[in-house]
């Protein structure tokens, strides 16, 4: 039994819990700016225990679907190599999920909406990968949807749901995850090519892989810039914070570092270990939403992701797991 659960823990891969549970984090602390009074501290714990959960749970279907190509890029993950018995882990994740959208219901029935369509894009996107771009965008709508689950599970819908800054914030979490996706298969690059699983890097090689993820990045920004030069962002009810601007800063650096970093090493064992600046990179940009209605929180939590990324990655050496 212990066997079985730490194996299954060590397949969640925690490190990774951060960019559901950061990106409903915004959902969470906006529903808090507008809704101080209907939201308490248990109710807000709850709703981010199972954000900070949600992808480890939905990694193991993951798992389930992309053993093919583990086999080849991964050949020591749990469930590759048979210490993850596959048939009781896909119940414990059938049973987490069921439980998860029990309480969803409980904490708001629309909350179930984004959980449906968050298990069904994880599963879409498996095959997506190999649609070019369109897979990195099935990712990022996907972890989207966290955020949309974060604001409806805190309490009553509000009377104005969908508004122009609402809709950028989350054109921003999608083209940020996307990016970070797209990062994370140079490390596949040629299991993925011997799986004949046609990524884009695998399909048009590193060179242009490179080029594509530079090229990512910097419409990130501009994308993020034209947003709050249109006056979008932030919302005409929020006063433009400084601690914005940092935040934007330092997720700009770090996508800058992420990017010089794959330029240097797009194969090998460092493009694994790189993989936590990608992650802190995310995160980052995501954390700047929320620097806009609320500075204190933001400028914690980029603190704290960025320190508690790289301990929980320093777990997983094995480039092969």
């Amino acid at each position: 039994m212990w066997t079985f659960i730490f194996a299954y823990i060590k397949s969640m891969r925690l490190y990774y819990a951060f960019i559901t549970g950061i990106t409903g984090w915004v959902g969470v602390a906006f529903y808090s700016f507008l809704n101080p009074e209907q939201t308490g501290p248990w109710r807000s714990a709850l709703i981010l225990l199972l954000l900070f959960l949600s992808w480890g749970v939905n990694q193991i279907v993951n798992d389930y679907l992309g053993l093919t190509e583990d086999r080849i890029n991964a050949p020591h993950r749990p469930m590759v190599t048979g210490e993850l018995a596959i048939r009781p882990a896909l119940m414990l994740t059938a049973f987490l999920l069921a439980g998860t959208v029990f309480i969803s219901y409980r904490l708001n029935p629309w909350a179930v909406l984004p959980v449906a369509l968050g298990i069904g894009l994880n599963v879409l996107y498996e095959y997506a990968k190999a649609w070019s771009f369109i897979g990195n965008l099935v990712f990022g709508v996907m972890i989207a949807t966290c955020a949309v689950f974060g604001f409806l599970a805190c309490g009553p819908m509000p009377d104005i749901l969908v508004t122009s800054n609402r809709i950028c914030a989350l054109a921003i979490i999608v083209a940020a995850n996307a990016l970070m996706t797209f990062f994370t298969y140079f490390k596949d690059y040629h299991g993925d090519r011997l799986a004949g699983k046609h990524t884009f890097i695998a399909r048009h090689g590193l060179h242009v892989g490179r080029v594509a993820g530079l090229i990512g990045t910097v419409l990130l920004f501009a994308l993020l810039l034209l947003f709050i030069l249109a006056g979008w962002l932030p919302s005409e009810d929020i006063i433009f914070p400084r601690s914005f601007i940092f935040c934007c800063l330092v997720a700009a650096f770090l996508q800058s570092w992420n990017v010089y970093l794959f330029f240097r090493n797009p194969t090998g064992r460092a493009t694994y270990f790189n993989l936590q600046y990608n992650f802190r990179a995310c995160v980052a940009t995501e954390i700047a939403l929320i620097a806009l209605f609320n500075e204190t929180l933001a400028l914690e939590l980029l603190i704290v992701s960025y320190i508690l990324i790289g301990f929980l990655f320093a777990f997983h050496k094995d480039e092969k797991a």
